[in-house]
């Protein structure tokens, strides 16, 4: 009995010190950090640039688009910051648009008159686009400038399902409705290789003209220079693409902004409140954040998909922003490539509800917002894209996998009974039958026309010429733009300046962002956790364990094969883009 006392009185005072550790953390954590007068605002971004925080609040694991954009802002208004020392990192996102509105952002904070320098230990084409934007772009003396070009990788899987004895039975709607030919194709279709060529060719063309205006050169002689790299940063020095070599403690001696310098971290200047810069944030606006496939029920993560935006979630958000009459406008923020075209529609009804109960309505793209994701957007008022942001694919598609010849192999055999013609459509020990793939084409030539109608009612087109541009093709905004697909090219602050003019908001107002999801304590992440029967299943599994050693690349490899059994269910029609591997 002593012993019982002594076990449950230790877990208690263990309870008890856990708690008041995090309540410290917390409390450190939350401190506002002291701004020198005259400091550098350090920004060092890398890896992914996720589109949403984590969940716990206190654990720091690289900050968002958004608040670095945010914080960039703050900044440019703040008396007490001179300028910004920029520092990329390794960026591992294989696209473009989180990139064009973090340099965007540091675009504008140039314009206000305060110096950026840019310092490289590391130039490939990702990084040295963020860092041409400077004043001046240092290079470590070890490293090299990768400017390269742009080049786009594609899976095809059909020689794998041949070899182990699978069959991709899968029916698509639009003759760029390429997600399909990941399983069905040995390599690209004539279609498929026009639509990547031109999504390279845009992208590139972008690059070439962003990297011309930064350094005072003709894009003639940014494409002969591209052809010449990689380069030695002397090399690099040469041609005028950096200004100069060095190591990063030499900077205070070659640029008088730096010398003597007090710094500021990115990630510490994020604590800093609006009011302590002097301003003062009077209207609210509403951030919903549509992140990940798009499928029904709750949001979530999946391990080789990555997020998920759960129709029910995102409804819920939409409700409750639309509910809080503080909030003077909506900002649908998309980062998906589609998925469920049910949960697409539902969330796209929730969202007209919104914008027709006098509600500005305004969507921002991100690196993504394609076939789902593009159908979500109709919901708005207006479209807004950076010109990487890849976006239409406005098709669908659907199948199953018949593994009848994999069991085969393995010395296993499926045997079936049912009642009802049709009760074996999705069998996965036969193909359609004739009749069946009839049934299903007319149901997803339903959705595609359904499709094709939502986005000429929104874009103000006729049906005819957005069945010529949809088809199931991927544009980038650039593109899209010129096709009447969006209407403006910027990022999230593009799309709230015009919520503010639709709002009646003073252009020159700063808003407070009402941001959905928000983000949970620990102790709510727990608690979920364990009460979920899949978070049992899955915590700590050793599937994930192995998951997290393959490379992003990989990731999204197995993704592609995956994503329809994992995670919606058998014959749903699914309007999602095609795996592109941009590099």
């Amino acid at each position: 009995m002593k012993g019982l006392r002594f076990v449950v009185g230790f877990l208690i005072l263990a309870t008890v010190l856990s708690v008041a550790a995090m309540l410290l953390l917390y409390a450190v954590a939350s401190r506002e950090p002291a701004v020198p007068a005259r400091a550098t605002l350090v920004l060092r971004p890398s890896g992914d640039l996720p589109e949403v925080a984590p969940d716990l609040a206190f654990v720091g694991s690289g900050l968002t688009v958004r608040a670095y954009t945010e914080l960039i802002r703050k900044a440019k208004g703040d008396a007490r910051i001179a300028g910004i020392l920029l520092r990329p990192g390794g960026i591992n996102s294989p696209f473009w648009a989180k990139l064009q509105e973090l340099r965007d952002a540091v675009q504008d904070f140039k314009a206000s008159g305060k110096f950026v320098h840019a310092w490289l230990e590391y130039g490939g084409d990702r990084e040295y686009y963020l860092a041409s934007v400077a004043d001046r772009v240092y290079l470590l003396p070890s490293a090299s400038l990768d400017l390269t070009g742009v080049a786009s990788y594609e899976v095809f899987l059909r020689g794998t399902f041949d070899w182990i004895g699978t069959y991709p039975d899968f029916l698509h709607v639009g003759d760029f409705k390429t997600a399909v030919n990941t399983y069905l194709e040995k390599a690209f279709t004539p279609a498929h290789k026009e639509m990547s060529a031109s999504l390279n060719r845009s992208q590139y063309d972008q690059l070439v003209r962003t990297i011309a205006d930064a350094r005072g050169k003709s894009e003639a002689e940014v494409r002969a220079l591209i052809d010449q790299g990689p380069f030695q940063p002397i090399d690099a020095l040469r041609v005028g693409l950096i200004d100069e070599v060095a190591y990063e403690d030499e900077l205070d001696d070659l640029a008088d902004e730096l010398e003597d310098a007090d710094y500021i971290e990115a990630e510490d200047y994020a604590s800093v409140s609006w009011e302590r810069t002097g301003t003062r944030r009077r209207s609210k606006v509403a951030v919903i954040h549509a992140s990940g496939l798009i499928n029904s029920g709750s949001s979530g993560f999946d391990p080789v998909n990555g997020p998920v935006a759960g129709a029910d979630s995102l409804i819920e958000y939409i409700r409750e922003a639309r509910a809080d009459r503080s909030v003077r406008a909506i900002i649908l923020r998309v980062d998906s490539p589609g998925g469920s075209s049910t949960a697409s529609d539902v969330i796209w009804r929730e969202l007209s509800i919104s914008r027709d109960n006098n509600r500005p309505v305004i969507v921002s793209m991100s690196d993504l917002a394609a076939s789902g994701g593009y159908y979500i957007a109709l919901g708005g008022d207006a479209i807004v894209a950076h010109p990487g942001t890849l976006t239409g694919s406005i098709g669908v598609y659907t199948g199953k996998f018949v593994t009848t010849g994999s069991l085969d192999k393995l010395g296993a055999n499926i045997e079936a009974t049912s009642d009802g013609q049709h009760a074996q459509i999705y069998s996965p020990d036969r193909r359609f039958t004739a009749a069946e793939r009839t049934k299903i084409q007319e149901s997803m030539q339903n959705v595609y026309d359904q499709f094709v109608e939502r986005t000429a009612a929104a874009r103000h087109m006729a049906p005819e010429k957005v069945d010529e541009i949809a088809q199931g093709r991927v544009w980038t905004g650039q593109q899209a733009r010129d096709l009447g697909l969006v209407d403006e090219l910027g990022g999230l602050y593009t799309a709230i300046d015009l919520a503010k003019r639709r709002a009646r908001i003073p252009m020159d107002e700063e808003v407070e962002m009402v941001v959905y999801p928000p983000r949970r304590s620990f102790y709510e992440v727990l608690a979920d956790t364990l009460s979920s029967p899949v978070g049992r299943m899955r915590a700590g599994s050793t599937s994930d364990a192995l998951l997290e050693l393959l490379g992003p690349r990989e990731r999204r490899a197995l993704a592609a094969v995956l994503a329809p059994s994992r995670l919606f269910r058998s014959g749903q029609v699914l309007a999602h883009m095609p795996y592109v591997f941009v590099r």
